[in-house]
């Protein structure tokens, strides 16, 4: 029998998030579920269609898996069975119907990917979802069992999938706004211990965009044989005149089996070439890597100014004209003494 720990945090809205798999914005959608015509748009003055969900159980073994916190992640014998709690919420401002079901999702090179609609693979066939329906009030929250029957013969792998929460709301006659958000699974299958974890970070390389934007690149590669979702942070330090930065946040999203993906992480404009002293941190659950190396970005560039300063010509150019001024004036003075002192003619 399985253990479990409280997991999760507070439900969360369909909008990005630790317990959303992927945002689904509100989509337009005809008669019979056929997508509408371009010209068809949702409301916005219409009631909002929003829904959270957070998954609440994690096994025991798994208590320092920050991923099992999060989505449904672990690895099972075939023929076993195994329940997760979860809370839907609706977020909406009116009275809801929360749908609750289980869908397709895969692990791509583009990372965790979701299949449209209520398509089915595998694994969302062997999950099953009670209540698949609550009717809720605003911010009103309700827990719901997922159970995960695997078949005796399931063959050995990785499967993925998504528990959806799910709300929608008529707008006009032909117009359906829906929101649903959703928790991923991550289930291996097959006897004995669970597969290893693990990955590689290669070296760190520093360079600065053509806007002047400095980025530290480092290529990642999964050698274990589950899929992996990487996020950590990135320090700097012994830069020039002892600065140091970080730690800045850095996500690199879900790298599939055999997979390689390149970490880049985008720093702030005005921060100097150096060397550095760099550290990148990155973790897939308890399944930790980290990186060193000198980098160095380039230097800042100047910024172009629109207009040329002209002040030194202007200052000499006003000394000139005022020179020319005072030698007039004294021309001026000279020829009027002159004309004074002529003697006057007799009459």
């Amino acid at each position: 029998m399985t253990v479990l720990v409280t997991a999760g945090a507070p439900a969360s809205a369909a909008q990005p998030g630790p317990a959303v798999a992927e945002p689904q914005v509100p989509e337009a959608v005809g008669p019979a579920g056929h997508p509408g015509t371009p010209s068809a748009r949702p409301d916005p003055s219409a009631p909002s269609t929003t829904v959270g969900v957070r998954l609440l159980d994690a096994p025991v073994e798994r208590r320092d898996d920050t991923r099992a916190h999060k989505y449904v992640v672990d690895h099972v014998r075939p023929g076993t069975t195994i329940k997760r709690r979860i809370v839907v919420q609706n977020s909406s401002e009116i009275r809801r119907t929360v749908a609750l079901y289980a869908a397709a999702a895969d692990v791509t090179k583009k990372g965790f990917v979701l299949a449209p609609d209520r398509t089915e693979n595998e694994l969302s066939s062997w999950i099953d979802v009670e209540p698949a329906e609550e009717v809720l009030a605003p911010d009103e929250e309700a827990e719901a069992l997922v159970t995960i029957t695997v078949p005796r013969r399931a063959e050995a792998g990785e499967r993925y999938a998504v528990i959806w929460a799910e709300v929608a709301g008529a707008d006009g006659r032909n117009v359906r706004n829906v929101g649903r958000a959703g928790i991923r699974v991550y289930l291996s299958v097959g006897p004995g211990g669970e597969p290893p974890s693990g990955f590689e970070i290669g070296p760190l390389t520093g360079k600065r965009e053509k806007d002047g934007t400095p980025v530290l690149t480092a290529e990642v590669r999964n050698t274990g044989r589950r899929a992996l979702d990487l996020a950590g942070d990135l320090r700097l330090t012994e830069g020039p005149g002892g600065l140091s930065a970080g730690p800045v946040k850095v996500e690199a999203g879900t790298l599939a089996l055999d997979g390689t993906t390149t970490v880049r992480v985008v720093l702030d404009r005005r921060l100097p070439d150096g060397p550095w002293a760099a550290k990148l941190d990155l973790a897939s659950g308890w399944t930790k890597r980290s990186a060193t190396g000198r980098v160095g970005f380039g230097p800042v560039p100047v910024a172009a100014t629109s207009a040329v300063d002209r002040s030194g010509q202007v200052l000499t150019g006003g000394l000139a004209t005022s020179g020319l001024v005072l030698v007039l004036f004294a021309v001026y003075a000279y020829r009027r003494r002159a004309r004074v002192r002529q003697p006057v003619a007799a009459a």
